[in-house]
């Protein structure tokens, strides 16, 4: 596989950009498959118990949910960003669940930004990923970090993005 050409750095990630990062659909093999490996609760598995639940029907796990959203953000994103991981998430929220056949849709939206202090090659962006179904009804909500190659290392912050306001 080759290394695709870098489009985005850090300075690129501002402060109030929005990003449609694409759709997908779990089909209900693909909803078996990943909880029968990663998440076996019946609900998950089992049309009957999953009737009896408080899904009403086979959905997907939430965790299921946040590996489509991560699949989107590489494919649509990250393949062309100079992405050099992420240190962690703040908050996930499963809001709805997600069943067989839904087309989801991943919004990307950053929150804040700033070089690093010990690392000046890198700036830490806090970013807010929201997924929404095919009714417009939210059913992902997750921020959390992402780190980014600087363009220019070491350059003034006044040269870089909008940053939120602190409370330091």
């Amino acid at each position: 596989m080759s290394t695709p050409t870098i489009r985005y750095y850090w300075e690129d990630l501002q402060v109030g950009s929005q990003r449609d990062l694409g759709s997908i659909s779990p089909t209900r093999e693909e909803i078996l498959a990943f909880a029968g490996q990663f998440d076996p609760q019946p609900f998950h598995l089992d049309d009957e118990a999953a009737k009896a639940s408080v899904f009403g029907a086979l959905c997907a796990s939430g965790w299921h949910t946040c590996a489509m959203a991560m699949r989107l953000m590489v494919t649509n994103f990250l393949h062309e960003a100079a992405s050099l991981g992420s240190p962690g998430l703040e908050s996930v929220k499963w809001l709805k669940p997600v069943y067989p056949g839904d087309t989801l849709n991943l919004r990307h939206s950053v929150l804040e930004s700033r070089p690093m202090s010990k690392r000046p090659d890198v700036g830490l962006v806090r970013t807010q990923w929201a997924m929404f179904n095919q009714h417009g009804e939210q059913v992902l909500h997750m921020e959390g970090y992402g780190m980014f190659r600087r363009r220019h290392p070491g350059a003034p912050v006044a040269d870089g993005p909008a940053q939120a306001p602190t409370n330091a």
